[in-house]
């Protein structure tokens, strides 16, 4: 006997966690304004990407003594770029509880070749921040994108740490208040919570790093492509929009184009607003539902936008293939697109539940989920 499909459909089905779904008003002819064809060192190339800069900081609350800047390689490269110039002047304490966090620790212990404390958790725990030593260098990931776990708050960093602390922020900037008197390194990328285009990196910097930039200069050798000092200065020019190397002002409008929209719908606040909404709708189909669970084990660090579930139906003997058939079917629905655990997580979902998704389609995809597990069910029971 077939089973009866929802009568309502998400009007957007992009759920992905990255790139991320555009803006609910966003349309192409909006970037109409975008200098194409004209030199970013223009003055009209120069002023977008300090507005770019200025409004971040505006929206965020960043304090003006913070540094910002626009860099390459997204927020990968923001975070390589501050790790690479900033660690090996004391030691460093490196925390992951998921996979970039990882990639993270291979990359200060590995490449760099630190003798780094290592703190790590399981995919859906976070390692005891109360255990941390802060007057090391810290390295984490503020909100785990693949895991779904994030840091409760800022309370377990002390103000008077003599190290610095580096924050992956990717997933959490514009959704999560952060506390920026305790982050002396923060970056996140366009393609996350605003859902912006990829391959541009946002990085800051407290006068904290600042004075350590200028003080240290690492054994290894930097490329150009990384180097944030000349002479022992800081190339002020990076913070105030003279980017390192050639940016997309495409991508930088499309940039601008969100940040408005973000305002619009009531800056930060309105952005964790959305985020939460959206969260707690799948809160609520979770409780509702007895085969389906948050990977991250304590609602306090359950993350607000990827939202990572797992299935535990006792008669699903194979997770992966599951879950994988699942998130298959969603999409070739045209219900939810690229929902699927990440390659390195336990298997399961991953539901983006970012700003710019609304809370209606998500609304309006949960049944769908239900009666695609309720089908894979079905199809499992009758391959028995």
């Amino acid at each position: 006997m077939a089973i009866a499909q929802p009568a309502t459909r998400p009007a957007n089905p992009r759920f992905s966690s990255g790139p991320c779904a555009k803006p609910p008003t966003f349309d192409l002819l909006k970037l109409a304004d975008a200098p194409l064809g004209r030199s970013h060192r223009a003055a009209i190339g120069k002023a977008k990407l300090k507005a770019a800069i200025e409004e971040t900081r505006d929206l965020l609350g960043i304090p003006a003594d913070y540094r910002i800047g626009i860099v390459p390689a997204s927020d990968t490269g923001a975070f390589e770029m501050a790790m690479w110039n900033l660690l090996g002047a004391r030691p460093v304490e490196m925390l992951a509880w998921e996979s970039f966090g990882a990639g993270w620790v291979t990359d200060v212990v590995k490449q760099l070749g630190l003798d780094a404390v290592v703190k790590t958790a399981e995919y859906g725990e976070i390692v005891d921040l109360a255990d941390v030593d802060f007057d090391r260098d810290v390295c984490f990931t503020w909100n785990g994108t693949t895991s779904g776990v994030r840091v409760p708050g800022g309370n377990a960093i002390p103000a008077d740490r003599a190290g610095l602390t580096l924050c992956d922020a990717t997933s959490a900037a514009f959704a999560m208040d952060l506390p920026w008197d305790k982050l002396d390194v923060a970056t996140f990328s366009w393609q996350k919570v605003l859902g912006g285009e990829a391959a541009h990196g946002m990085l800051i910097l407290s006068p904290r790093a600042v004075e350590r930039l200028e003080s240290y200069t690492p054994a290894w050798p930097l490329p150009k492509i990384f180097r944030l000092t000349k002479g022992g200065k800081l190339i002020e020019g990076i913070f105030s929009g003279a980017t390192i190397n050639t940016p997309s002002m495409l991508c930088v409008e499309d940039y601008l184009l969100a940040l408005d929209w973000a305002r619009s719908e009531g800056g930060l606040k309105g952005m964790i607003a959305r985020a939460d909404a959206n969260t707690a709708a799948v809160t609520d189909f979770v409780q509702a539902h007895d085969w389906i669970d948050f990977l991250a084990t304590d609602p306090a660090t359950r993350s607000n936008t990827s939202v990572c579930l797992k299935f535990t139906d006792a008669r699903i003997t194979d997770g992966a293939g599951f879950a994988k058939a699942v998130a298959k079917r969603l999409e070739v629905e045209g219900i939810a697109l690229d929902i699927g655990a990440y390659r390195d997580a336990p298997a399961g979902l991953r539901i983006w539940c970012g700003s710019t998704v609304e809370t209606a389609d998500i609304e309006s995809m949960l049944p769908w989920l239900a009666w695609a597990f309720e089908v894979e069910i079905a199809a499992l029971s009758q391959a028995a």
